[in-house]
């Protein structure tokens, strides 16, 4: 298999990155298990929760006795922060999701912690089994619109609510970066990048509602337009205003962009799922790769 070559296409690219992920660490997840309306991947945080923090669950369980899973997942929603302005309890002070893996979940008393991030020594194993039991989940081909509903389809014939993520990655069940790929040809970043501005909207272009998944501090901290050949970043879409950022290494002779590798089997951009998004790395406070995220 040649990378390089015009017959490399973007499935090829695609199952690549993915393969390279679980070879690191990652969990290899399905979209029909991802809950669009509150854009979490469920099972993964209330395992962690679960598995963490058994004495605080069982105290919870018996504060809610009535199906404690969907209070803590709509609790954990809500601290996100309602991606809808014009909800009811929109006042509820929120953390967006960065707040939210990096402090606690308090509800009646009850404390949760949804990500241990990497201890700086091995001398407490408590956390050192913590930080361990961490879920790293990727999910090719997330359909992750709420309004991508059934009766939408019946109504309008259209598959336009249907539309894909190639690449989602969480942390416990909480979106932290989206990546849109591009292969073919070296400038097919550029179409990555156009998919970003003209397809993935934060409001729902006819419902004008909010896309949770892609809401600004309250969604996935970083969107990603991949190539085989460059990568570039924004924090925020904004439609056509989104401003993208290149998250490039640089050639050896100090130019722009990224070397094209001497193996034909690699690729020029894989540091960012081999270095930067590695788990050890990713969890990591600060980060020297993604400051953004991790500020």
């Amino acid at each position: 298999m040649n990378p390089h070559g015009d017959t490399t296409k973007e499935s090829i690219f695609q199952n690549d990155i993915i393969r390279q992920l679980l070879n690191n660490g990652w969990l290899l997840g399905k979209s029909e298990n991802y809950n669009r309306e509150l854009a979490l991947y469920s099972d993964d945080l209330l395992a962690f929760v679960k598995e963490t923090q058994d004495n605080q669950w069982q105290k919870y369980c018996k504060i809610y006795p009535n199906n404690p899973e969907k209070k803590l997942l709509e609790k954990v929603a809500a601290q996100l922060g309602k991606a809808d302005p014009n909800a009811a309890d929109s006042r509820m002070r929120t953390f967006g999701t960065l707040g939210v893996l990096r402090h606690e979940i308090r509800d009646r008393g009850i404390r949760f912690s949804l990500c241990q991030f990497r201890p700086e020594h091995e001398l407490n194993p408590d956390t050192l089994k913590r930080y361990q039991k961490n879920r790293l989940r990727v999910v090719p081909e997330l359909v992750y619109s709420p309004w991508a509903t059934e009766e939408h389809l019946a109504v309008t014939g259209s598959k336009s609510k249907a539309w894909r993520i190639d690449l989602v990655l969480f942390v416990n069940g909480i979106p932290v970066v989206t990546m849109e790929l591009k292969s073919e040809f070296k400038q097919a970043v550029e179409n990555a990048i156009k998919q970003y501005k003209t397809t993935r909207f934060p409001v729902d272009p006819e419902t004008r509602k909010p896309e949770p998944l892609l809401t600004f501090k309250r969604g996935a901290l970083v969107h990603f337009a991949v190539s085989q050949y460059e990568v570039f970043m924004t924090t925020r879409l904004q439609g056509a205003e989104t401003f993208f950022l290149p998250f490039n290494e640089g050639t050896k002779d100090g130019g722009a962009g990224n070397d094209i590798p001497e193996n034909i089997n690699s690729y020029a951009t894989e540091y960012l799922w081999n270095e930067v998004l590695l788990p050890d790395n990713l969890l990591t406070i600060p980060t020297t790769r993604l400051p953004i995220i991790w500020p």
